[in-house]
């Protein structure tokens, strides 16, 4: 079966920065594809290219088997997309927004009133579907966004951080629905900051930074690649690279990776090694301000391929279009 969105070698650049750098990657029908990195990374650009929204400038990309540049109008036919900004009209209802929709994609009237009932049961938002769109809360906007993307059953699902912003009960119901419809079959392509969506929601996910793929994988991989637990420990300001030097002696330390005065030791077993560490520490004359331990999560690998954190301060690539 072919590949439900095949890219080779796909750039796209504004001016002088290129937002999409080179990028390869195939994602199988029924997959959820979670597209990971800090804002400016690329992601939604790339997200951008795949919807048809704008062309690249090298490279290809084939949605559903459909080339994104060459044949557009069969891509949209075939896709579904809720992006950051949804651009609902205010003054519609939630059902007349529905219904819009069921006839931009030239539904029947009877096909229209099939999806708008179950859509309208999956998003869950109940009498408020007859409410102008301007009384609607955020969640409740980013959920009516989403039904509105799958009224026309698309083979692909793209959503571009469909929980920024959301308080955890409305982030919640977002993943509800987008494990049931990775249930039903659905391809998704997913673009997050936030790591936990990843790790929850991603069959595999792609980690771009500077429109690179860096890494990619199943997240268990991922983290499985850093060693099996993580112990970090923060120290005085000045002292990290001493202390640094102090750990990567003891025996059982795997590596560390100093980033300022935070210090993070890959080692097979945090719990028996943690009493060396702070030994080893206070051996040297370091003050440890902090000492933890955890199991690696999505972040540590990205900590370890870039030498940052992902974060939320970046300015978006977009406002270089």
């Amino acid at each position: 079966m072919t590949d439900a969105i095949v890219v080779e070698g796909l750039e796209r650049t504004f001016g002088n920065t290129r937002a999409v750098d080179g990028v390869n990657l195939n994602v199988p029908p029924g997959e959820i594809y979670g597209f990971l990195g800090p804002n400016g990374a690329g992601k939604s650009t790339m997200l951008k290219v795949l919807c048809t929204l704008i062309t690249p400038t090298g490279g290809t990309a084939r949605v559903a088997g459909y080339d994104v540049v060459r044949e557009p109008k069969e891509v949209r036919l075939r896709i579904g997309a809720a992006l950051q900004e949804a651009s609902l009209d205010p003054n519609q209802t939630g059902t007349e927004l529905l219904v819009l929709q069921g006839r931009l994609y030239g539904l029947s009237n009877a096909e229209i009133d099939e999806r708008v009932k179950a859509v309208s049961a999956m998003i869950d938002i109940g009498d408020a579907l007859d409410h102008r769109i301007k009384t609607y809360s955020g969640g409740m906007r980013r959920r009516l966004d989403l039904g509105a993307a799958l009224v026309h059953r698309p083979m692909i699902l793209f959503l571009d951080e469909p929980t920024t912003g959301l308080d955890p009960a409305s982030r919640a119901r977002v993943w509800e629905e987008v494990r049931r419809l990775h249930e039903d079959g659905m391809t998704i392509f997913l673009t997050t900051q936030y790591l936990e969506e990843a790790d929850s929601l991603a069959d595999r996910v792609g980690i771009i930074d500077h429109g690179k793929i860096i890494a990619e994988g199943k997240p268990s991989d991922l983290k499985q690649a850093l060693g099996s637990d993580v112990i970090v420990a923060v120290v005085s300001p000045g002292t990290g690279e001493q202390a640094s030097a102090e750990l990567e002696r003891i025996a059982g330390v795997e590596r560390v990776e100093r980033h300022g005065d935070e210090l993070t030791i890959v080692t097979p077993n945090a719990s028996t090694m943690l009493s060396a560490v702070a030994v080893a520490l206070e051996g040297c004359g370091v003050v440890v301000q902090n000492l933890t331990m955890r199991t690696p999560t999505l972040d540590d690998v990205f900590l370890e391929l870039t030498g940052a954190h992902i974060g939320r301060d970046e300015a978006d690539e977009e406002t270089t279009e």
